[in-house]
């Protein structure tokens, strides 16, 4: 059966008092004995993960050497994960460990400050940025068990775009975290246009392909928080969805709680130190012709340890056409996907559907309904 679009109701508020919505962070979640109505996942989404998802480590050393034949050993690797699954793991990425200290370091400060505090940076309803509790803005059922701080980065040169996120919402004293987190968009931003140079050898299309098509990126870095749950069986810290964007980063702690849905099955995605998660988006598959999968994946939550966990989520500018080249057209043998812009699809995310795994199947059933009602 199909999903359906969010109706008014879906959108409601988790708590209400007679004031209105109360916000829900981490403190609220932690002092919870039992896990509240609106917490509770459907048994179907809730199926435990038994196994690990066994995938060799792609080493990018010698692609940031140059060296051609390390540079074909690891987009065949990358080939392989995309055409089955969509997630790969990544070493020697470049990402100095120091910087991704200072992020976790960071990454707290943030999330120690009381409610009161985190709500001056709450998120805009429409806006995929600022600061959200367990999504209960948005929904009142399914809510995940963690905390978000979302903001945005686009290269602009002396613009320093995240500074001044941090220091016009939180104020001087958030200075050095903008700073801290602005640095670790640019690395990763870098990164992601080395994978994307890997992704298109991997597809047989022009190595810059995909880095000229994202050379004026605007892209998402979120920090999720998954506090302690007693009854970690009855939910999820973020339930079973695909990226709807390019392509995802992520840098995990080593608590673990990333799983993937491969081969009709949960399998953990186990943290490596020293690694980055690697996971190709929606937005993506469109642009490979339906050829690499956006995968669907969750987080777990666990009732001993909290986990971190930072997701750098790679897009095109808002008005650049997202479509393939004519060498994939040809492979495949037809287009899969119609023309859409990046700004289309997370307007419709944000206002009109649940990211899930049918965002895409769903999101042209919408443009076509729309052109419609237009005509």
């Amino acid at each position: 059966m199909d999903p359906i679009l969010l109706s008014s109701s879906s959108k409601l508020h988790a708590r209400q008092t007679k004031r209105g919505p109360c916000p829900i962070d981490s403190s609220f979640l932690q002092r919870q004995t039992h896990v509240p109505s609106g917490f509770i996942w459907p048994e179907a989404d809730l199926v435990a993960a038994h196994e690990e998802l066994n995938e060799q480590l792609i080493d990018l050393k010698g692609f940031f050497k140059g060296d051609n034949v390390a540079t074909e050993n690891a987009a065949k690797l990358i080939r392989a994960a995309c055409l089955n699954h969509g997630f790969f793991q990544v070493t020697n990425h470049g990402i100095d460990s120091s910087l991704i200290q200072l992020v976790e370091d960071h990454f707290d400060k943030f999330f120690n400050i009381p409610i009161s505090e985190k709500l001056r940076v709450k998120r805009v309803p429409g806006s995929p940025w600022g600061y959200s509790g367990s999504h209960a803005d948005r929904f009142s059922t399914k809510l995940p068990w963690k905390e978000t701080l979302s903001f945005g980065f686009h290269d602009n040169g002396s613009d320093k775009v995240v500074v001044d996120f941090f220091k016009s919402k939180l104020g001087n004293g958030f200075e050095d975290t903008g700073k801290v987190y602005q640095k670790y968009c640019e690395a990763m931003t870098s990164l992601a246009l080395s994978i994307m140079e890997l992704l298109a050898i991997s597809l047989g299309v022009k190595r810059s392909q995909y880095r000229e098509f994202f050379k004026d990126a605007h892209s998402i870095l979120r920090c999720n928080y998954y506090p302690t749950c007693q009854e970690p069986k009855l939910s999820l810290g973020t339930g079973p969805h695909c990226d709807p964007t390019s392509l995802t980063i992520l840098h995990q702690d080593q608590v673990g709680g990333l799983e993937v849905f491969v081969d009709n099955k949960w399998q953990c995605v186990k943290p490596i130190r020293g690694a980055l998660v690697i996971n190709i988006g929606d937005t993506f598959t469109a642009l490979s012709n339906g050829l690499y999968k956006s995968c669907l994946h969750r987080a777990s939550v666990n009732a001993v340890t909290e986990r971190r966990s930072l997701a750098f989520f790679l897009c095109p500018k808002d008005d650049n056409v997202v479509k393939p080249p004519e060498e994939l057209v040809t492979e495949v043998g037809t287009r899969k996907y119609p023309d859409f812009t990046w700004s289309e699809l997370l307007g419709f995310t944000q206002n009109h559907y649940r990211s899930d795994e049918f965002t895409l199947h769903q999101f042209f059933k919408f443009i076509k309904s729309e052109s419609k009602s237009v005509n």
